[in-house]
């Protein structure tokens, strides 16, 4: 182990039954009947001013039941990223609490951070390992958000990676990124109100109308409760590290939000 800076390569060696793929799979939980392990959606990120927001809905399914309404989908991953997740739960979970292992194992073994497109690559790593349990249905995909401290220019240094379930990477280069099965609403909704320009209300606005959005027309994605004080997940990714939107700041934006749809409930 010695000099070896890959947490995954530790444990395919040394414990591979905690890698994801070999998370235990109940039988019972056949993909031809309909799967029953929780699922998760929707991820945005997108560009602004000053980095990258990354954000999330709280709605977990299995099948036609909602598994869980304050399931928290977007993880700090170090300073400068984050990653949100969408497919099955517990690998998700365990995927991205592998790839934060992985980070912090590099920084410990080489005293240093590991560059942007290292962490890309450590997680596509990770995203691989699962690969068996996605062809069995245990499909569970990361939505990446970096910033690069060393890039003056914050549009250049914002990264946005997407990646399939055999690890392959895609850097998003339009400004923003959705995935999960309200994707497609609130990409359309990114579409018209994407502005890589806005200052941090208007981004923190944009999040918000692109789930609410997600969550008209899609029912695995959970739109905010007032009364239960369920809201989305936001993180910002900037030259200034990663910090999470405040509870009361995402649900100023989201009164407001509802206040003007409810003059236009169509739209």
């Amino acid at each position: 182990m010695i000099g070896d800076t890959s947490f995954v390569e530790y444990l395919r060696e040394h414990a591979p039954q905690k890698l994801p793929s070999r998370l235990p799979r109940d039988p019972a939980l056949r993909v031809d009947g309909g799967l029953r392990a929780p699922h998760g959606t929707t991820i945005i990120a997108f560009t602004w001013a000053d980095g990258v927001l990354l954000a999330g809905d709280r709605r977990a399914t299995s099948g036609n039941v909602i598994a869980q309404k304050d399931l928290e989908k977007v993880v700090v991953v170090d300073e400068f990223s984050a990653a949100g997740f969408a497919g099955s739960v517990g690998h998700a979970l365990e995927m991205l609490k592998l790839f934060v292992a992985e980070v912090e194992q590099y920084e410990k073994l080489e005293g240093g951070p590991l560059s942007i497109e290292g962490k890309t690559r450590r997680l596509s790593t990770v995203v691989r390992e699962n690969l068996p349990a996605a062809m069995q249905g245990f499909l569970a995909l990361p939505l990446f958000a970096g910033f690069d401290p060393t890039v003056p220019d914050p549009a250049a240094a914002s990264w946005i990676v997407s990646y399939d379930p055999t690890g392959d990477t895609v850097r998003d280069r339009q400004g923003y990124e959705s995935i999960g099965s309200g994707s497609v609403y609130a990409k359309s909704a990114l579409k018209k109100r994407h502005d890589p320009s806005a200052g941090r209300d208007t981004a923190v606005a944009t999040a918000v109308e692109a789930l609410w959005d997600a969550a008209d027309d899609d029912s695995a994605t959970g739109g905010p409760d007032l009364i239960r004080d369920l809201l989305p997940n936001l993180v910002t990714v900037t030259a200034r590290g990663t910090e999470r939107v405040p509870d009361g700041e995402v649900r100023a934006a989201t009164e407001h939000m509802l206040a003007r749809r409810a003059q236009r409930p169509g739209g």
